[in-house]
């Protein structure tokens, strides 16, 4: 796959672009250090992902995002920073982005940047907590169109509410290993990796 980096320290492009241009199914186009260089280059080269930062002077790496997926709606766009900050959060996904991770997680990007490549959705276990309040409303989403049980309806919920396989079983009165057996269902109809994907599956569909 083809990447673009962009991050205002131009330490933190060069360290990344070495740690992925060793991946054997990873091609490092270019790096930039601003919103508008992202923008740019996206325009020059049209890679399949581009990995960006947020905070940068000038134009951010959010309405660098909002600009080129104004042009190029199915743009792949992988938030990288160290801000959880909710409003940042909710703006990405508001937006469309496929990704949001935390830099300190550094061992997760080229396996995020592969399942982003193959159309799923990635964010940091940080993020993942947070769903609840930052995309959540008092009646969950109308997911009968997916062909799950009721019970496997009742885990989905539950796993986007931030609940453990042990706490799930509690509350459904299952066990343990009756909870890992439904969720593994789930994902394979849903066609999703983990449950960190399916609880953005989830909110997405509110």
């Amino acid at each position: 796959m083809d990447i673009l980096i962009i991050d205002d320290d131009p330490f933190v492009c060069a360290s990344l672009q070495t740690i992925l241009q060793v991946q054997d199914d990873i091609e490092v186009l270019g790096t930039g250090t601003s919103g508008q260089q992202a923008v740019e280059l996206y325009r020059r080269y049209e890679p399949d992902i581009l990995l960006i930062d947020i905070q940068m002077k000038g134009m951010t790496g959010l309405e660098a995002a909002r600009q080129i997926l104004a042009q190029w709606p199915l743009a792949r766009i992988l938030f990288l920073t160290t801000f959880s900050d909710n409003d940042y959060i909710r703006d990405a996904l508001q937006m469309g982005a496929k990704g949001y991770l935390i830099k300190q997680d550094i061992e997760a990007i080229a396996p995020a940047l592969r399942a982003v490549y193959s159309g799923q959705s990635v964010f940091g276990d940080e993020v993942v907590h947070k769903l609840p309040d930052l995309m959540g409303a008092p009646a969950g989403p109308d997911l009968s169109g997916f062909q799950l049980s009721e019970r496997e309806r009742e885990v989905t919920e539950l796993v986007a509410l931030g609940l453990s396989n042990r706490e799930i079983a509690d509350r459904l009165f299952l066990s343990e290993g009756t909870v890992r057996n439904y969720l593994s269902a789930i994902l394979e109809k849903l066609d999703l990796r983990d449950r960190t994907q399916l609880a953005v599956f989830y909110y997405r569909q509110k």
